[in-house]
């Protein structure tokens, strides 16, 4: 009844059950789906296309503030005002670093993990609003802070509603759209990152020669903006229709995925189709409680999505929060700092958006391994040059450059690829919390760089500028070995169709050519 390469016996009675329940009109839809091309499926779902990046505005906020820290740490007026005079100018020390960047990694381990509730319990939406609402009210504290004491409470109340955005958004984009727009639309993740990130540099930039202030209160008073803008567009936001079917209510979810869609679309199917896999992950006992992402086949689905969004840091993301300050600690003046971190995260833009047709074109498995690859080469490579006696301006300038091929690399396929595998790697019912999971280790992790990290760049501590790509190089290294191991090909199957190949235990390097042969299904 049931077969696929040679694992025909990892067919259980009850995937092979729910197949076989496959009817008419739910075969017509999912065969929809699939032959759906991506500008087709932007003709038919612009509503989903909408909402799911207006929803996703929130990660850009989660990216602002770190980015912002990390460009603080290099403006004169900030390090005047809040640091302590060492050799003729003045720094922040490495514990304060520390303590100050913490508020974000942080507060992704606990807001992460608190949000699962709340988005469950009350749904995506009015989880959203109320972490924008709060947002709002705690940048207060950042904006009239005017001790480092003060700005540590701010940042650290601040990152705990922050974190949250980082599981509503790629759960959100997740739910709303076809298979088509799946992967551009979770990836879309990252580039809101790479917004913040870029945003948070260019208005340093801007106002780094302010000698009061404003210099960094200007910063901190932007981020209301994006509060702004998120509130008054709260009311129209649709729920999940996914969520919405897990508490019963069908009318609803079938009004939501007609604004989704456009009137050629059969939202009776879709609806359908949503239904019947909540269905199918019920009788497979998937659950939906944290407890359920660590049992049986949940177990496995919960290590990719912790896996990859961890591979993030170990790779050296959290670099990018000291660009600025790295480029003025390889030896570039304070100008050709800033504007080299601004560079840094154009060519991140660029390089999600370049993302976007390779995922359609060659899935998600073959563009993250090839990626890592590269990113470790290119580690080691500035590490050699960071050994050339004297460190001459040409060598720092080429180690300042090749950051840049870095990010631009990272861009196309680490981060972008990330978000898209933790949306499809998880089953619907405990998406929200695997997400919250994932994003909580990555969090710890980051906590773990957060406090190194200064002290490894640091003038006053270890000093070790360019020899850091030795470092992060054998972190990716080992990422990729995994990778390569356990990751497997998600693009082109239903979530239905996931659910099924993963109680069947196919091998990651088995994904993109199992076949799933059953009555009713094509």
């Amino acid at each position: 009844m049931a077969q696929g390469n040679n694992n025909k016996a990892h067919a259980t009675s009850k995937d092979i059950k729910a197949l076989v329940h496959h009817d008419t009109g739910l075969d017509e839809a999912i065969h929809f789906e699939r032959s759906l091309t991506f500008l087709q499926a932007c003709t038919l779902y612009p509503s989903a296309i909408l909402w799911s990046a207006f929803v996703s505005m929130g990660v850009i906020m989660l990216a602002f503030d770190p980015q912002l820290l990390g460009n603080l740490y290099a403006m004169p007026q900030f390090r005047k005002d809040f640091g302590y005079l060492y050799k003729n100018d003045c720094i922040i020390s490495a514990p304060w670093q520390t303590g100050l960047s913490m508020g974000n990694p942080v507060g992704q381990v606990v807001g992460a993990l608190i949000a699962g509730y709340p988005m469950e319990r009350f749904g995506r939406k009015w989880t959203f609003g109320t972490c924008v609402a709060l947002t709002a009210c705690l940048i207060f504290i950042q904006f009239f802070a005017r001790s480092l004491q003060v700005l540590l409470v701010g940042e650290l109340l601040g990152g705990l509603v922050l974190g949250c955005y980082a599981v509503i958004a790629p759960a959100y984009s997740s739910e709303v759209c076809p298979m088509a727009l799946r992967g551009v639309l979770t990836s879309y993740v990252n580039l809101c990152f790479v917004i913040g990130q870029l945003l948070g540099n260019a208005v340093c930039a801007g106002t780094s020669k302010l000698s009061n202030h404003w210099a960094y209160s200007i910063p901190f008073a932007l981020q209301w903006f994006w509060c702004l803008v998120i509130l008054l567009g709260l009311a129209w936001v649709p729920e999940s229709p996914w969520w919405l079917v897990r508490r019963g209510k069908l009318d609803e979810a079938e009004m939501v995925l007609r604004r989704l869609a456009s009137d050629k679309v059969d939202v009776g199917k879709t609806l359908t189709v949503i239904v019947e896999t909540d269905r199918l992950e019920q009788e497979l006992e998937m659950g939906s409680t944290y407890w359920d992402c660590f049992r049986g086949v949940n177990l496995r689905r919960t290590e990719i999505s912790m896996g990859v969004y961890c591979t993030q840091v170990l790779s050296g993301i959290y670099l990018i929060n000291y660009g600025t300050y790295f480029f003025q600690l390889a030896g570039l003046d304070n100008d050709e700092a800033f504007d080299m971190g601004i560079g840094f995260l154009a060519v991140g833009f660029l390089g999600t958006i370049i993302s976007w047709p390779l995922l359609i074109r060659y899935g998600r498995r073959k563009i993250y391994n090839t990626g890592l690859l590269v990113l470790v080469v290119l580690q080691i490579i500035i590490g050699i040059l960071d050994c050339i006696p004297g460190r001459p301006s040409g060598v720092i300038w080429t180690e300042s450059s090749l950051m840049l091929v870095w990010n631009f690399f990272y861009d196309i396929s680490v981060g972008p690829v990330c978000f898209v595998i933790i949306s499809e790697a998880s089953a619907t019912r405990v998406r929200s919390k695997s997400i919250a999971l994932a994003t909580a280790a990555q969090g710890a992790l980051g906590c773990v760089m957060t406090v190194a990290i200064p002290y490894m760049i640091n003038p006053d501590q270890a000093n070790m500028q360019g020899k850091l790509g030795f470092f992060f190089g054998g972190l990716t290294a080992m990422c990729l070995v995994w990778s390569f191991l356990r990751v497997p090909e998600t693009s082109g199957r239903t979530y239905e169709e996931l659910d099924i190949l993963f109680e069947r235990k196919v091998g990651a390097r088995q994904f993109e050519k199992y076949v799933i042969e059953s009555e009713g299904v094509d």
